[in-house]
């Protein structure tokens, strides 16, 4: 018997077999579905964060102050002094002095994110107005109760009317709206819409806070970033005499970290989905069992007029890998469906077809079902054909 033929007496039992058939390819499909939608969906926010970060540009420097023991904290004049003299490395620098607060507008108010900063934030962060205007170095200077709001906060106070000029309280002092940002995150509630932003030496008064700890610094270009880092860090040391009192690092380092965390993620998650395909595995071996024991009447026919042992050895681990095979083309088109209709359609993050996951998950069910398929086969092989004769 060719392998041909195998092929055939393999297609015929399962088209005979069609519910049995089905639940032996359930666990298969379930398993490569799951592999490839577990892994989309953690592609998926693996790029959603890259990309916001990626928009910041890979020459981006933050400088975290984690110090609080020091007799002297730098501030934005000796940073922004420090940029000038080194304008060949530090395009532009913001401070960031970061809180939550209550805005009022009327009857209405709302807890939001409020950011004190420089006209500078706008070009580092590339975060721009939609309508009005961005901070000016006076609003700074002479401490102008100005303010810039995002449109989820927009959206909560406002209903529709033009928030331009209008005055608003940001924990009980009165602030004019200058600009609306422009919206970024579909103006949602604990999004970069839901924030406000105004100078940064009128958040200091406003917080009781006069250091500022947090600070966002642009490289003139990304391959200047290893000499601006290394001057500030020789600055801060200066400064504070301890290296553990502040952090200096750049987007490509956070990126690198960020890449190394959702790897593993990926291979988590892909891993406790595969082991569906594992126990998709032992079902086919028990279903193959019990389907040597239906035919072991048929066996011993086939073996009594001149069939040899690799004939049905090889017949009985094709029907294995048919039934892998064809339960894992249905698994991957499963899965491609969850991506196209529940991860994309429902925008719970960004849809990502991994080809690689998908030729891999297939590879695998292929591989279980000669794994899980060679016992029965190879115990179907080993019937005596008198005994199996003799079987009812």
């Amino acid at each position: 018997m060719g392998f041909l033929q195998a092929y055939k007496m393999a297609i015929k039992s399962i088209r005979n077999n069609k519910v049995r058939s089905f639940l032996t390819m359930l666990g298969v499909i379930i398993g490569v579905s799951s592999v490839i939608a577990a892994v989309a969906f953690a592609q998926g926010s693996t790029k959603s964060v890259t990309d916001s970060i990626s928009q910041l540009g890979t020459n981006l420097i933050q400088i975290n102050i984690v110090g609080r023991n020091s007799n002297r904290s730098i501030t934005y004049e000796d940073l922004k002094a420090f940029s000038q003299e080194n304008s060949e490395d530090i395009s532009a620098i913001a401070p960031q002095v970061s809180s939550s607060g209550t805005v009022k507008y009327q009857t209405k108010n709302t807890e939001t994110s409020i950011i004190g900063t420089s006209p500078e934030y706008e070009e580092i962060k590339s975060l721009h107005v939609q309508s009005g205007r961005f901070l000016l170095d006076i609003d700074v200077e002479y401490l102008q109760k100005v303010a810039l709001v995002g449109t989820a906060v927009v959206n909560e106070l406002f209903e529709g009317q033009n928030p331009l000029g209008k005055s608003i309280k940001i924990n009980g002092q009165i602030f004019t709206v200058v600009g609306v940002l422009e919206e970024r995150a579909g103006g949602q509630d604990q999004s970069e819409d839901d924030q406000i932003i105004i100078p940064v030496t009128v958040s200091q008064r406003l917080m009781r806070s006069a250091a500022i700890r947090n600070f966002s610094i642009q490289a003139t270009t990304p391959e200047t970033i290893d000499r601006a880092m290394e001057k500030l860090n020789a600055l801060l040391f200066d400064v504070y005499k301890d290296e553990n009192t502040y952090r200096v690092f750049n987007q490509a380092e956070t990126l690198s970290t960020l890449n190394e965390v959702t790897s593993s993620m990926t291979a988590v998650l892909a891993g406790i989905a595969a082991i569906s395909l594992v126990v998709g595995g032992i079902g086919i071996m028990n279903i193959m069992l019990v389907s040597v024991t239906e035919r072991t009447r048929e066996i011993g026919i086939r073996k009594a007029i001149g069939a040899k042992r690799k004939n049905i050895l090889v017949q009985f681990l094709i029907e294995a890998v048919l039934v892998t095979g064809i339960g894992g083309c249905i698994g991957v088109l499963i899965g491609v469906g969850i991506i196209r209709f529940i991860i994309e359609g429902m925008n719970i993050v960004p849809a990502v077809y991994s080809i690689p996951w998908m030729v891999l998950s297939f590879g695998i069910s292929l591989l279980v079902g000669v794994i899980f398929g060679m016992f029965p086969a190879y115990k179907a092989a080993s019937l005596n054909p008198i005994e199996a004769l003799r079987h009812e």
